[in-house]
């Protein structure tokens, strides 16, 4: 370790212990959800350090998170003062279950901006910048954040809720925006919703793509894919969950990597379910601590994403906050097992946008027997030349790469679905 990353990663990290005294002597007195947990890890204790923190105190699960919720509707019981203090209400997507709710107090609501901020500049935006918000701003907690955020740095904000593709489209040409916030799906859709109204993307005075909510931001080909469609145009990726808010943001010298938030979370990366933390090029789980939002906390959440921590303490950029190469390369209850090959949705998502040409597509998983299969359908874009090539070309190189015959079929134009949120492209099926 360079002798000059010492002082930086002691002054991040006592700075971390100084904010969890803080933060745990404000919940002790009203937050039911924690002082159970309080109790059985002598956290009442004063702590000395963060491996302190982390031999004492237990992890936080989504399933008690719901579990709670389900006890005590419809918001739980981890809130540290009366309800009264709380003027914000946001909630998960519930693709995985039944959503989660989430309260903030203004002051933890003002924390969050704080951190949003942060990823803006880190992005480059400046207040001269006009922001387009491509995003339906339902109950959904990113979306108002960084709108919100926006508008504190300055900037002229833009949204877009209820429009057509095409309407945003032509407000986006006709404000004049510089900077797009959407999903990498969305990004691309819109593309190709330009080409289909014959709207020429190259007239965009769109610098940055802000981008998030899926893993494509990180993605090589998928960078290269929405780059592609806007020319001029260059993807930021960051990330963040309704449960802790804005995590991390993209390097500067980097793309695909991520850097964590380390004022705002204190972050471990372990094995999957288990406590041992991975070695630095190793891929874990991400679990955080929330060191800001005291109104509804969560303690060494294992937020289910997984991560690899770069090699480097120092990143070339110059700073010594934890990096995740690849961004978050999926979660942990993605992986899929076909016929003994382990396989995860991203590494498919890189291996389609690389070939060039798909529009969008679809997995299925079926299981035949004891055993899953997948299969993939590609709907080619509008210029590509022969569809049964690109699809065999597809499956020659998901053979190369995973081992095995994954069939590729070509479905009609328009005929899969279209996402302006989170893209649902892996379907389960039951035979």
């Amino acid at each position: 370790m360079p002798a000059e990353t010492f002082p930086k990663r002691l002054t991040i990290v006592q700075r971390q212990v100084d904010q969890l005294r803080a933060l745990l002597a404000e919940l002790r007195p009203g937050n039911k959800f924690y002082a159970a947990k309080y109790d059985a890890a002598g956290v009442h204790k004063k702590l000395s350090s963060l491996a302190d923190f982390f031999d004492r105190f237990p992890f936080t699960t989504k399933q008690e998170l719901v579990e709670d919720q389900l006890a005590n509707p419809p918001y739980g019981t981890n809130l540290t003062y009366p309800f009264e203090r709380y003027t914000r209400s946001h909630q998960t997507s519930g693709t995985a279950g039944a959503p989660l709710r989430w309260l903030d107090t203004p002051e933890s609501w003002n924390w969050m901006l704080g951190s949003w901020e942060e990823i803006l500049r880190a992005a480059g935006v400046a207040r001269a910048d006009r922001l387009f918000f491509a995003f339906s701003f339902g109950p959904y907690i990113g979306f108002w954040l960084a709108f919100e955020a926006a508008a504190r740095l300055g900037c002229f904000c833009l949204p877009s809720g209820g429009l057509s593709s095409a309407a945003r489209l032509r407000l986006i040409l006709d404000h004049g925006a510089t900077v797009l916030c959407c999903t990498p799906t969305y990004a691309i859709r819109l593309g190709e919703v330009a080409a289909e109204e014959k709207i020429d993307l190259a007239g965009s005075q769109v610098k940055v793509i802000i981008v998030a909510g899926e893993q494509g931001g990180s993605i090589p080909a998928t960078r290269a894919c929405i780059e592609s469609l806007w020319p001029g145009a260059r993807v930021f990726d960051h990330h963040g969950m309704t449960e802790v808010g804005p995590v991390s943001f993209e390097c500067s010298a980097q793309p695909g990597v991520l850097h964590i938030l380390e004022n705002a979370y204190v972050a471990e990366v372990l094995e999957p379910g288990a406590a041992t933390p991975v070695e630095a090029g190793q891929t874990g789980e991400l679990v955080l601590t929330t060191l800001g939002r005291t109104g509804s906390p969560l303690l060494r959440y294992r937020t289910g994403d997984l991560v690899k921590r770069a090699l480097d303490t120092v990143c070339v950029c110059g700073r010594s906050e934890l990096a995740l190469e690849g961004g978050i390369l999926g979660r942990t209850d993605d992986m899929i097992v076909v016929r003994g090959v382990n396989i995860y949705p991203s590494a498919v998502e890189e291996i389609i946008r690389a070939s060039g040409g798909v529009a969008e597509y679809q997995a299925r998983i079926s299981a035949v027997g004891a055993l899953a299969e997948m299969a993939i359908q590609i709907e080619p874009a509008a210029a590509c030349p022969d569809a049964a090539a690109l699809a065999q070309k597809i499956e020659n190189t998901l053979a190369t790469s995973f081992g095995l015959r994954v069939p590729v079929s070509v479905a009609p134009a328009g005929t899969l679905p279209r996402f302006d949120l989170k893209a649902k492209r892996w379907v389960r099926q039951s035979n």
